[in-house]
């Protein structure tokens, strides 16, 4: 094991596309594959949905891993090691919704085991972390398509509970989203609009197609984006635990790289204030220390 200084072109990107069936999750995929790597012999899509990824050949010569049910987190696991191992830039798993929902997902799991169903959740959750610990350290850049539908609340109109749309929700597992940098929701015309957006690129911004140029944009953020010496830098100067939780949200890319000194610098910060408080309580005489 050892401590190597990180060139910024190694930040890797972890994306999602979410929206209904038909709103063009797959071709924006790969268009934003193409542009992150401008190679689509450097692409590999995890194929889960009966062969669709084959729809679109005629972009490029693209590489497609097949995985059929039972859909365990460990197939997806194999999957993107197999992509990492054979020299692939960029990763899509189309989609990440089969993991939780699909024959032989997590919940299909965890509905066919016997016992206390809190207790089994017990042993499901570690296997579906590792599918989501799998894809934030890879060496690749990670695209995932979510499958969504359509959410509704009930809201109180003229003394009467109408039913009010409120947006998408993406199957899978809650919380999901907030472990990619970028989330793009798709309506059904393909216009997309950023749900979550880290990179700044995409927030609050009117809503476009995904084309080549939206991966290319991407990449030179990728690019430019802080080095893991910069953010040892930010951990160590690090004031507070919360900034160190602010730290290790905002780079998933470092995660593993970083996760042995922010437990360090969280314990110097707890050791430390409680000196402090030791150094506030009088002594005997009554003068604080």
């Amino acid at each position: 094991m050892q401590l190597t200084k990180a060139e910024r072109r190694q930040a890797k990107i972890k994306l999602a596309f979410q929206g209904p069936s038909g709103s063009g999750k797959t071709y924006s995929a790969l268009l934003m594959a193409y542009g992150l790597c401008g190679s689509w012999g450097k692409i590999a899509i995890v194929d889960t949905e009966n062969g669709s990824s084959n729809l679109y050949a005629h972009l490029g010569a693209y590489n497609v891993i097949s995985i059929a049910a039972p859909y365990s987190p460990e197939k997806f696991i194999s999957a993107i090691n197999l992509a990492e191992s054979s020299g692939m830039e960029v990763v899509v798993i189309d989609s990440i919704s089969h993991e939780w929902e699909g024959q032989g997902g997590i919940l299909d799991l965890h509905g066919s085991m016997a016992g206390n169903s809190f207790t089994n959740w017990s042993k499901m959750t570690p296997r579906h972390n590792a599918f989501v610990q799998c894809m934030l350290g890879s060496s690749c850049h990670i695209i995932g398509t979510i499958r969504s539908k359509q959410d509704y609340v009930l809201t109180e109109k003229n003394g009467k509970h109408v039913p009010e749309k409120v947006g998408m929700k993406g199957i899978t597992r809650d919380g999901m989203d907030y472990e990619f940098t970028v989330v793009l929701d798709l309506d059904i015309k393909h216009n997309a609009t950023a749900s979550k957006d880290r990179t700044g690129l995409f927030m609050d911004k009117p809503f476009f197609v995904v084309n080549e140029d939206t991966g290319i944009k991407v990449r030179e953020w990728c690019e430019s984006g802080s080095s893991l010496d910069d953010v040892i830098n930010q951990i160590e100067a690090a004031q507070s635990i919360e900034t160190l939780k602010e730290i290790y949200y905002k780079y998933p890319e470092y995660r593993s790289k970083i996760e042995l000194l922010l437990k360090e610098q969280k314990r110097s910060l707890e050791a430390e204030a409680a000196l402090n408080d030791v150094s506030l309580k009088p002594s005997e005489n009554g003068v604080y220390h």
